[in-house]
């Protein structure tokens, strides 16, 4: 199933409300109303979406774990899936991977590659999600975009996500010529929040593999960077600032660790949390574009997994979104700082390509 984006018409765009008005007071009774500490902070576009569409949904971590949370609507206000020139769909042994492949005659040396892995803190996302900014990956920068549809927590606990997210690139670069005119020496990975983490960990793990696998470039999107970040833990500020944000709350974070990392002696593990990894081995990794928003509790260990790389020598750009909660990827189409973050990414990955 591809998802769809929500049509704009439906989403309302009036958010002049006063604290006072009784509308408000009802809203704040709502199962995941936008918490009084961060509503002033948050750009006027999103609180209007989440109070039509998002206020009224029961967290998933306040309720008893069933698979079925994982068929909850999914973020509205995201782009249409683009058209390309094929779809591919392949079962590796314990995942599966989509291939968009564009259109049109492939290059001599084939088409670059993009590994890109979805969020839901390990435990939620499908090979479905963000089909549209990974097709628009595909559309735009004329590059194999491949969907990675790993196994989940809690089901499928560490390290099953980091397997798998080696295994795909292992495929890709063993097979990726044959399978789908891949270049294998130009291979970009990226990802999204837990998605992000292991594109990460997939940039320290590809220089153990024998022979290493070459990696171009890694876009970080809202990565999860330390698992032993916490409230009380002042290398990273957010996590006590903006412990009740939107979406991704400290409660809903730490459901998400303790379903992936049931063992807290696993947390410091560069598996898991790629900031521990040593010196040397982050002194190796690609070039990076670090994508943080500033309403998001992963903001700071963002910044600083980046600002470290930076300090070992690694290219890296980072940027931070104003006024934006953790998930405005997934809603392109209905916000302009939504937008601007696919646009800057699509952008990063492009150049990392022209400049391989």
């Amino acid at each position: 199933m591809i998802m769809r984006a929500w049509p704009l018409s439906t989403i309302v765009l009036d958010c002049t409300l006063q604290p006072e008005h009784p509308s408000v007071r009802t809203m704040s009774n709502l199962p995941s109303a936008i918490h009084p500490d961060i509503l002033p902070r948050l750009d006027p576009e999103y609180v209007a979406i989440h109070n039509e569409h998002i206020a009224h949904r029961i967290p998933p971590h306040t309720i008893p774990w069933n698979p079925d949370i994982r068929n909850a609507p999914y973020i509205p206000g995201g782009s249409p899936v683009r058209t390309v020139g094929a779809v591919k769909d392949i079962n590796l042994q314990n995942c599966k991977i989509r291939a968009f492949i564009p259109e049109g005659t492939p290059p001599p040396e084939g088409w670059p590659v993009l590994l890109y892995i979805h969020g839901g803190g390990w435990t939620l996302g499908s090979i479905d999600t963000l089909n549209s900014f990974i097709s628009r990956q595909c559309k735009e920068n004329n590059c194999i975009s491949v969907a990675l549809d790993y196994r989940l927590a809690p089901e499928n606990p560490y390290p099953a996500a980091v397997d798998d997210t080696v295994d795909a690139l292992k495929f890709i670069y063993y097979n990726g010529k044959a399978e789908f005119n891949a270049n294998v020496n130009k291979i970009a990975v990226g990802g999204s929040s837990s998605g992000g983490n292991l594109a990460a960990i997939a940039c320290l793990k590809a220089q153990e593999l024998t022979p290493p696998i070459p990696i171009i470039f890694q876009l970080l999107i809202v990565p999860v960077t330390d698992n032993t970040a916490s409230v009380t833990d002042s290398r990273y500020p957010s996590w006590k600032e903006l412990q009740n944000t939107v979406w991704l709350s400290e409660g809903r974070m730490m459901w998400f660790r303790k379903m992936y990392l049931p063992d807290p002696a696993t947390w410091t593990e560069p598996d898991n949390s790629p900031i521990f990894a040593s010196d040397a081995a982050l002194a190796k990794v690609p070039p990076a574009f670090v994508c943080v928003c500033e309403l998001d509790l992963l903001r700071d260990e963002g910044i600083a997994y980046g600002e470290k790389l930076k300090s070992l020598g690694v290219k890296v750009d980072i940027k931070v979104y104003p006024g934006a909660p953790h998930q405005i990827l997934g809603m392109d189409a209905a916000l302009k700082v939504g937008k601007q973050q696919a646009d800057d990414a699509i952008k990063a990955v492009g150049d990392a390509f022209r400049a391989a």
